[in-house]
């Protein structure tokens, strides 16, 4: 008897305060009928448009929560619908922060994890890329050759070569949260003792830099599974284009401040920068879950979204990964040999493109810094356009399998052309317009062979990922080395250039021939 006397309170509102409930100046009597879960206004309709609330006050009598909207000088903005106000009757406080929070949701969850992913991906590439300018001064302070200089650029991908393979793996196993920010601490972590190293011993630098390698070899291979947990099929390309852009840029990012910051700072100014950026990424990490269904900020129609836009599952079964399984199948050998393409060509140009400059047309470091810029620039913005590129083919119905022969025909004949256009150049002008145009075109490559690993092992991808990037890093480490002694032996870039677009063209032909969009294993 006490609720139905309680469920006949008057709530008293002001019409101008929220239209909610009647459009008269009067305040209106709303009479409540009872209902399975509680009380609930009789005839009332919904509205969604943007309505001023003086205040909201909550008054207890018979156990039944009553809002009152009282006239204050104060005033806020709130979304208001019947549903939102039921709830705020019948939970009160709790229920009235709820649909106020909600209406703030206005980000999708995986649009932050994307941001995120493209924010490390950008201080994994720049942490790499502070190395290729301050050796520059490194080699004239302690008298390197070129050879040796190969060495010391090298040095980076002998613990990458090794990480790549047990790190896609642990990723299977455990997940990409935990795998990366282990790495990202690590990598910073040798980031910032690398001057150190340098002043103290070679023999300390190329150690810390193999370190710095090891620390780094898990970060493509976590990007890869967490996007594909995070994205439906139809937007994977798009999302690893922005995190690949992220990469880019933090060559942009590497080239254009450590000049600056050696010259002002010296030495070590451009090294405790990036290192203090990780530690300060790894803050912001730590809300980002494995998996969507993990996460507590997601909304339902977002979950459902995801969880609709995909056609098999990426959950590894626990068990022992079949290496000798994934090795005997031709799809795998078309990734791994695109994987060793890509990276001896942007490996070359990665730790070489300052050397290049300053040896090739005489321009001094900064001016090699921004000739160095503008193609990674570029480069990230054509990554976004291919992986978009890609998802518009598959929403309009276009076999995968060709969609991925294009991306990878595209990302590998446009570098090799480019490249031999090279030996023809005069100016640094020219050279850097024919070397933005290979970077920009091998971007497509990421809407190639790096979303392919995908598509052939779901539930493996991390390894096969780690497998190929490791045969692709071996080959970094002869091109980057190889790159060194041709120099030196030849006296000239354009050599070693010709070798590189001839390798492009061959691994063309047998992408084309083996590569697959359908699920191998």
């Amino acid at each position: 008897m006490a609720a139905q006397t309680s469920a006949k309170s008057l709530l008293h509102l002001s019409s101008s305060s929220c239209p909610c409930f009647g459009t008269s100046k009067q305040s209106n009597l709303i009479k409540l009928r009872k209902t399975q879960v509680g009380f609930e206004p009789r005839g009332l309709t919904q509205h969604t448009k943007p309505i001023k609330v003086e205040s909201l006050s909550l008054s207890h009598k018979s156990g039944i929560r009553v809002v009152v909207v009282e006239e204050r000088k104060k005033k806020w903005e709130v979304k208001c619908t019947a549903e939102g106000i039921e709830r705020g009757v019948l939970m009160g406080r709790r229920g009235r922060d709820e649909a106020v929070a909600a209406a703030k949701v206005l980000v999708p969850e995986r649009f932050k994890v994307v941001a995120l992913m493209a924010c490390v991906m950008c201080l994994c590439n720049a942490d790499r890329v502070v190395m290729s300018v301050a050796v520059v001064p490194l080699a004239t302070k302690f008298g390197w050759t070129n050879s040796f200089l190969g060495i010391v650029q090298s040095s980076f991908l002998w613990g990458y070569i090794f990480s790549s393979v047990v790190g896609g793996a642990l990723i299977d196993k455990y997940g990409g949260k935990r795998v990366l920010a282990t790495g990202v601490a690590l990598w910073s972590l040798a980031t910032l003792l690398t001057p150190w190293a340098a002043n103290h011993s070679t023999t300390s630098l190329l150690a810390i830099r193999a370190f710095f390698g090891l620390a780094e070899g898990v970060a493509l291979p976590a990007m890869g599974i967490i996007l594909s947990r995070w994205f439906p099929n139809h937007e994977r390309a798009s999302a690893v284009g922005i995190s690949m852009a992220g990469f880019h840029l933090g060559n942009v990012a590497g080239l254009l401040l450590t000049p600056i910051m050696l010259s002002s700072i010296g030495l070590t100014g451009p090294f405790i920068l990036f290192a203090s950026l990780g530690l300060l990424w790894l803050s912001t990490w730590t809300q980002v879950t494995n998996d969507p269904q993990e996460s507590q900020f997601i909304s339902k129609s977002e979950l459902r979204l995801i969880q609709d836009g995909k056609t098999d599952s990426s959950v590894s079964d626990g068990k022992f990964p079949p290496i000798r399984l994934l090795l005997s199948k031709l799809p795998t050998w078309a990734i791994i040999l695109a994987n060793i393409t890509n990276n001896w060509g942007y490996f070359v140009l990665l730790s070489w493109m300052p050397v290049y400059f300053k040896t090739v047309f005489n321009v001094n470091l900064k001016q090699a810094a921004w000739f160095s810029a503008v193609p990674w620039g570029t480069m990230a913005l054509s990554g976004y356009v291919a992986g978009a590129t890609s998802d518009y083919l598959i929403k309009a119905g276009i076999n995968l399998t060709l969609v991925r022969k294009i991306m990878q025909s595209i990302g590998f004949i446009g570098p090799g052309v480019s490249l031999l256009c090279l030996n023809f150049v005069n100016t640094p002008v020219h050279a850097s317009v024919f070397i933005t145009i290979a970077l920009s075109l091998s971007s497509f490559s990421q809407a190639g062979f790096l979303l392919n690993i995908q598509d052939i092992a779901p539930q493996y991808a991390g390894l096969l990922h780690g497998i190929s990037n490791s045969f692709g890093t071996l080959a970094a480490i002869v091109s980057t080395i190889g790159t060194g002694f041709f120099v030196q032996w030849l006296g000239s870039f354009q050599a070693f250039l010709t070798v590189t677009a001839g390798l492009y063209f061959m691994s063309t032909i047998f992408w084309n021939l083996f590569a697959t969009g359908e699920r191998v294993f």
